[in-house]
């Protein structure tokens, strides 16, 4: 396996080859798996330079107000513990309309994704407390990131 990291119009990319058998290549890019057909086949001799990847630095986001203390008796949800939001399409996030702690219904609108000049709402498709956010207002994001879990 060969791990890459990518940075395409300012969006990083953690890609990872798992296997290529004749011109198909089966990759990983952000934890998504894709079927890759290639033009033309890798040539196993060829030399390939190795290259080490370190792991991804963690980004700093702004600080968060606290959210209101749960009552004694309900569990507190961990940070990014529960069912992923994912972006249904590439696009730029225009507005986040919830913040971590809040809590949303089924089809409650959580975020606005641009795309092809476009506003797309994107809506809960769980009902929970919003344990975390992974992308900021003017973010750009492929097709299956993560937005935001809901715990």
């Amino acid at each position: 396996m060969n791990k890459y990291q990518y940075k395409v119009q300012g969006v990083d990319y953690d890609v990872e080859i798992e296997e290529v058998e004749g011109n198909v290549a089966k990759v990983n890019v952000n934890g998504i798996r894709f079927d890759v057909e290639l033009k033309q086949p890798i040539n196993p001799t060829s030399s390939l330079k190795k290259v080490r990847v370190e792991a991804p630095k963690p980004v700093a986001r702004p600080a968060v107000a606290a959210a209101p203390a749960a009552p004694a008796a309900a569990p507190a949800a961990q940070a990014g513990a529960g069912s992923p939001v994912k972006a249904p399409l590439p696009g730029t996030v225009t507005e986040l309309k919830v913040k971590v702690g809040d809590a949303v219904k089924p089809g409650d609108t959580v975020l606005v994704l641009e795309a092809m000049k476009m506003q797309n709402n994107i809506e809960s498709e769980y009902e929970g407390t919003v344990t975390s956010i992974t992308v900021s207002q003017g973010e750009t994001v492929m097709e299956g990131a993560v937005l935001m879990t809901i715990g």
